[in-house]
């Protein structure tokens, strides 16, 4: 056992607290250990499940080409679809997970999870919508997840300057204030008028 404190329920209590270990014996999956309990002083016996650990593969979307890799998971973890986290050195956002029936779903413990589906997350491509008069132009603009974009900030495109007037973020459409660019959908600008003297 690492660590000589964990958190257990405590029949006093009636929630989980910090105890501290008194006594431990490891056996293959569970963990026979004499715990205090940190809040009420009670002392009990409890058998405690350790976790094991599994070797879960991950297909990372990287742009236009895919990567398999795997990462270790905890038996009793459990993964939402937005979850990010490293793999190996990528860090990475989850889009889908894959149970082991083929079936993809938003929300699965580890035991259950056949492939992790996500996209590399350490720089995001933007899609970026310019009103120029009677078109529109696509663009796009590379940035990290925690970068933020605000209605009225200016970008640059070649020659133009396009200034930001609304955001589709994942859940709303922002028409005022800022978003992280790990929230952006889309991006919507018109191309600022030049003014010269």
């Amino acid at each position: 056992m690492e660590s000589d404190v964990l958190y257990a329920e405590c029949p006093d209590c009636g929630e989980v607290t910090l105890h501290e270990v008194l006594k431990a014996k490891a056996g293959k999956a569970t963990l026979e250990a004499t715990i205090r309990c940190q809040e009420c002083q009670r002392v009990h016996a409890e058998t405690i499940r350790q976790a094991e650990t599994l070797l879960v593969p991950v297909i990372v979307s990287d742009g236009d080409e895919s990567i398999r890799m795997s990462t270790d998971l905890e038996s009793d973890d459990l993964l939402v679809v937005d979850d990010e986290f490293f793999v190996d050195d990528v860090y990475v956002r989850i889009t889908a997970l894959e149970l082991k029936g083929g079936r993809r779903v938003k929300k699965a413990a580890a035991t259950d999870i056949a492939v992790i589906w996500a996209k590399r997350f350490d720089r995001l491509k933007i899609k970026v919508s310019i009103n120029n008069v009677h078109k529109t132009l696509a663009r796009s603009v590379e940035a990290a997840p925690e970068e933020e974009f605000a209605i009225g900030d200016i970008l640059n495109f070649g020659k133009d300057d396009v200034v930001i007037h609304a955001i589709k973020a994942r859940r709303r459409m922002v028409r005022h204030g800022a978003v992280e660019a790990r929230d952006i959908v889309r991006i919507y600008c018109k191309i600022m008028r030049k003014t010269y003297s």
